[in-house]
């Protein structure tokens, strides 16, 4: 097994992520099975209980783990599906030591950081990075470490020291680390000195970055390579920019000989599979320096004002776009601008918010939790459903979105969810009964779930975009190991039970889910009769998972989150929409 560690200096969010990420794509097309291992050195267990606010999006996978959204980054370009496990955190170590101690494992001796917590960190990563991610079924060839944070941080200290030990262990010629940090334009100069202290502080931790990323707004001179070449110890050549091209700046080539991975076998379709994968990626990214037709998509949410609360939604419309060649222009809309108070109180945002909407050619709710913004997106939905606009709803958006034709189609001016109700007098959504009340953490609906198409769904524009698609649709039984959408494996998936009157098994598909909450199954009857078809569902049919509007050119909801498992090169069939 190959190490590469990529860790950061300076400040936070310096793109050790994408840089990651990117390098084990480049890793794939020359053949090489890769995997990806993500540590945050915060002390929650996942990133489940952490508001989008302050972290960004919660990253949902098939066995239900709640992680960082840089595993989704991994899995997306590195078409691989990851595991809780492949997210490694203080608060789990922590927990994994201290029951051991429990346990009496340790027998007797003082427990303490070195070395029963690094020895934890390395024993992770070593057993982890054997798991298989991707349809080989096969040990990866490399993992990719990314270490989250800056280092320097006190929280870090155990996994650099982790890490240095990890580097001993497995030999040199098996570990390997980029460190990236910042080169800041000050008044139209590039300025290495933080750099250069952040490589020296890395350094007096025990660790010497073999490959320096430098984070700079611009093409870097020559004399300004030179010099962190020369005060950071390592030749011109490994000294890199980003976000300039990997690529060309010969990165495989270095790991090729740093990590000797030429004397690695390497089977010769996965040579053949990778550079197709390469070739098509090209393809695809540089259409877009030529595109001309625009796309506006409006995102109703009530975390519009932080980046990455919405990871995932953005990259699934980007891969949308892409495939249907078309530039993505989105819009971020705040749900409180739509909603009356803000008329009077705010009302340029509120005009705007409301001009935003009415000139989108497409509008998406996605998730989210608690009353505020509420007013706004159901607001929202209301003027897509009576004015044609293109409506997608996510999770959140599709019980939003039921709450709307409630109370407006169907009679019942008082529908409400009990999230934002404690006894509504007409709980359209209710809180799902098997789900704790009191835990909070990874107490929900979690993880990769199947969806079965009804009878009598043939109209679904949906249900066609699915057929249509590379995915399996399966009809009949899952049996253990049949592989679902996009080759997951849906072993743990189980067919819903149906009656022989029933007919053949609906057509089914796996997604990933993360909720508490779900439409009352009491109100299905009332709803349907009132024109709302829930196309699709799950859980034996107590579960609605897909709803759609016969008669609109594209308003369709979802219960789970079609954004997590979209790729670059097959995206996801609810953003691809009409």
């Amino acid at each position: 097994m190959k190490y590469v560690l990529v860790s950061g200096g300076v400040i936070s969010g310096i793109g050790k992520g994408v840089l990651a990420s990117s390098t084990g794509l480049l890793l794939k097309t020359i053949g090489f099975k890769v995997t990806s291992i993500k540590i945050d050195p915060y002390l929650n267990i996942d990133a489940g209980t952490m508001s989008p606010m302050e972290h960004g999006e919660v990253f949902v996978l098939d066995d239900g783990g709640e992680a960082d959204l840089d595993l989704g980054n991994y899995e997306r370009y590195l078409n691989v599906t990851l595991t809780r496990e492949n997210n490694l955190t203080t608060g789990k170590i922590y927990q994994h030591v201290i029951e051991r101690e429990r346990a009496g494992k340790y027998l007797g001796k003082t427990v303490q950081l070195v070395p029963h917590i690094t020895d934890a960190i390395m024993d992770w990563i070593q057993r982890v990075a054997l798991i298989p991610v991707d349809a080989t079924n096969e040990a990866a060839d490399v993992c990719i470490i990314e270490l989250g944070g800056t280092v320097g941080d006190l929280e870090s200290a155990p996994f650099i020291e982790a890490m240095r030990q990890l580097r001993r262990r497995v030999g040199k010629d098996n570990f390997l680390q980029i460190h990236v940090c910042l080169v800041p334009n000050i008044n139209g100069e590039l300025k290495t000195k933080p750099t250069q202290s952040a490589i020296k502080e890395v350094r007096m931790l025990g660790l010497a970055p073999d490959l320096i990323a430098c984070r700079c707004s611009r093409t870097m001179e020559e004399h300004t390579v030179a010099k962190i070449a020369q005060f950071c110890d390592v030749e011109r050549d490994q000294v890199i920019s980003i976000p300039l091209s990997l690529e060309s700046q010969g990165i495989l080539e270095h790991l090729k000989t740093l990590l000797r991975l030429d004397t690695s076998n390497i089977k010769p379709q996965l040579v053949d599979q990778g550079s197709k994968t390469w070739n098509e990626w090209k393809k695809r990214t540089l259409e877009q320096d030529h595109l001309h037709d625009t796309v506006t998509i409006a995102l109703v949410g009530k975390y519009t004002d932080h980046p990455d609360a919405y990871h995932s939604v953005v990259k699934s419309l980007e891969h949308a776009a892409m495939a249907c060649s078309r530039k993505l222009k989105l819009v971020p809309v705040n749900a409180e601008y739509l909603e009356e108070p803000a008329r009077h109180a705010c009302p340029a945002e509120y005009h705007q918010a409301w001009h935003l909407l009415h000139t989108a050619g497409g509008v998406i709710v996605p998730g989210g939790f608690g009353e505020r913004g509420i007013a706004g997106m159901l607001a929202a939905i209301r003027k897509c459903r009576e004015n044609g606009i293109p409506f997608l709803g996510i999770c959140l958006g599709l019980q939003l979105a039921v709450i709307e034709y409630a109370r407006n189609m169907c009679n019942i001016p008082d529908a409400d969810s009990e999230e934002f109700s404690s006894k509504p007098p007409n709980p359209v959504v209710i809180f799902m009964p098997e789900v704790d009340r009191t835990t909070m953490g990874a107490t929900m609906r979690l993880g990769l779930r199947p969806t079965y198409f009804q009878h009598g769904s043939e109209f679904s524009k949906l249900r066609k975009l699915y057929e249509q698609s590379r995915k399996t649709i399966s009809s009949g039984p899952l049996p253990n190991g049949t592989l679902l959408n996009g080759g997951h494996d849906a072993k743990n998936c189980q067919q819903d039970s149906l009656s022989a009157k029933d007919g053949p098994a609906p057509l089914a598909i796996n997604e990933r889910h993360r909720h508490r909450y779900e439409v009352n199954p009491e109100y299905v009857d009332r709803l349907t009769q009132g024109g709302l078809r829930f196309v699709g569902k799950g859980d034996g049919g107590k579960r609605m998972e897909i709803l759609e509007l016969p008669n609109h050119k594209w308003f369709v909801a979802v219960q789970y989150h079609p954004e997590y498992l979209s790729r670059v090169l097959q995206p996801s069939e609810p953003y691809l929409g009409e």
